[in-house]
């Protein structure tokens, strides 16, 4: 490992060749997607991009994320209760200046690829050596770090790291990532409905009822960008509402990743007499599909099932062009697990530069993470 070496960049034209090459696994560490983080990230964060060089050969990238929560005029405004408000006053004044080795903006192992993937010793040593350069670095800019969060580890890898560099610091598991693997057998959505118990196959009918006279078609950018204040809106009404925040998206971010990423996007658009009232969006990623964010309207959300038919219609996109596994994140566990999602569970490690808080940071975390009591469903015969 004494060969091996680290360059820090802010903008992807500064890359170096082959950057792409490593990370062809994932989308989500690309020059077009880190160009969407560089151009339109949310305002209170900057982005870092690090090479890792064995000798001079590129070997590694990861994406680090550094976010000021005191630029964030809420951090959620779902939940009113004693319980939030110390929360959010713990988080304004002991941790608000946030260094993630990994992108807080999605879920699921998105902060590194290497050519060597199953080096744990290598990719331990990195990670942990890149969160090291990065604190230096912003200390020189007189940012003071309060945590530092390595996020999103699947249960083989956090096993591996916790045995390296990661042994000493705090493994936090917060709500599960929901993922469906679709049944390779499942030539056309016809097949994915038959599947259903009927009780679930009920839900489903009674859906698509409630869902007639919405019309959804996938938009162009040049309708992305027509659209952007209506999308933008609908986006915001519902990040508000969430139990937790530490961003909110740039106004341009939904037309700059559609520019960036072409058809790796999908932006779909639904629409009530030519108004649109509500939107989701995908992220192409090999034979994954990656959900991303979306918005609705409240009101017609209620009322014709919105949401749920958005999860049907994901589905259905999946199966028509033979994805493997769709990424549905960490948000409203129970409904996605009624159109079959699994949990699957996904850690980090946490640590205070504080000594004396990082000590008791496992007892002090838990009283900040907002329980949920949720019950798994069982949606197939």
């Amino acid at each position: 490992m004494e060969t091996t070496t680290y360059k820090i960049y802010t903008s992807v034209t500064q890359l170096p060749e082959g950057w792409d090459e490593v990370a062809i696994q994932n989308t989500f560490l690309q020059r077009a997607y880190l160009k969407v983080l560089e151009t339109s990230a949310p305002k209170n964060m900057q982005c870092f991009f690090i090479g890792v060089f064995e000798k001079s050969e590129l070997i590694g990238v990861v994406l680090a994320q550094y976010l000021n929560l005191t630029k964030l005029e809420s951090y959620g405004e779902r939940d009113k209760c004693i319980k939030t408000f110390i929360r959010n006053f713990v988080f304004k004044n002991f941790a608000s200046q946030v260094l993630f080795i990994g992108n807080n903006m999605i879920t699921g192992q998105n902060s590194f690829a290497f050519k060597h993937a199953n080096n744990y010793q290598l990719i331990s040593n990195a990670l942990s050596n890149c969160a090291l350069e990065l604190d230096t670095l912003l200390k020189s800019k007189k940012i003071k770090v309060h945590l530092i969060s390595h996020k999103d580890f699947y249960t083989e890898t956090a096993l591996e790291l916790k045995k390296i560099d990661f042994s000493d610091a705090y493994e936090f598991k917060t709500q599960p990532n929901m993922i469906f693997e679709l049944n390779k057998s499942w030539k056309k959505n016809e097949d994915y409905i038959s599947a259903f118990s009927k009780k679930y196959r009920d839900q489903y009918k009674r859906a698509i009822k409630k869902f007639d006279g919405i019309t959804y078609k996938e938009l162009t950018l040049e309708e992305i960008v027509s659209y952007e204040s209506e999308i933008y809106q609908l986006y915001f009404s519902v990040a508000k509402n969430a139990p937790f925040n530490t961003f909110f998206l740039n106004t341009n971010h939904f037309s700059t990743f559609k520019k960036q990423c072409e058809n790796k996007f999908i932006l779909v658009g639904y629409f009530l007499d030519s108004e649109l009232v509500g939107f989701h969006t995908l992220v192409l990623n090999n034979k994954t599909l990656e959900t991303y964010f979306l918005g609705y309207k409240e009101e017609i959300q209620k009322e014709r099932m919105l949401y749920l038919n958005m999860l049907y219609t994901m589905v259905k996109f999946g199966i028509e062009n033979k994805y493997s596994k769709i990424i549905f994140g960490r948000t409203a566990l129970e409904i996605k697990s009624s159109i079959g999602a699994l949990p699957i569970e996904v850690s980090g490690f946490i640590q205070h530069k504080n000594k004396i808080i990082n000590k008791y940071f496992h007892i002090i975390f838990p009283k900040l993470e907002p329980t949920l009591a949720w019950q798994i469903r069982h949606p197939f015969k």
